[in-house]
């Protein structure tokens, strides 16, 4: 079972509460919880058949942007998705 929309936002709400007294690291695909981070970090993997290397980039504000943007509207960024990144980082 997951979660999505308002329960989403809530969650990512509380988990920025809890990161202001203790580490926090969240892996997730929803932008309403990314969003609500101090930190962004893209977490990526490569397969080359017999082993998979995991990837993990911090992200400046820019691409952050472009990766909220990329979570609410699928592989296209468009000036509604930056829109809605914009407002999910401003809240």
């Amino acid at each position: 079972v997951g979660i999505s929309g308002p329960t989403a936002a809530v969650v990512g709400k509380l988990l920025r509460q809890l990161g202001e007294s203790t580490q926090v690291m969240c892996v997730t695909h929803l932008p309403q919880v990314a969003g609500c981070g101090h930190q962004h970090y893209f977490v990526s993997k490569e397969t080359d058949g017999a082993m998979t290397e995991t990837h993990m980039q911090s992200l400046n504000k820019k691409a952050r942007l472009q990766e909220l943007a990329r979570l609410l509207g699928g592989s296209e960024v468009t000036r509604n998705t930056l829109a809605n990144a914009k407002e999910l980082l401003a809240a």
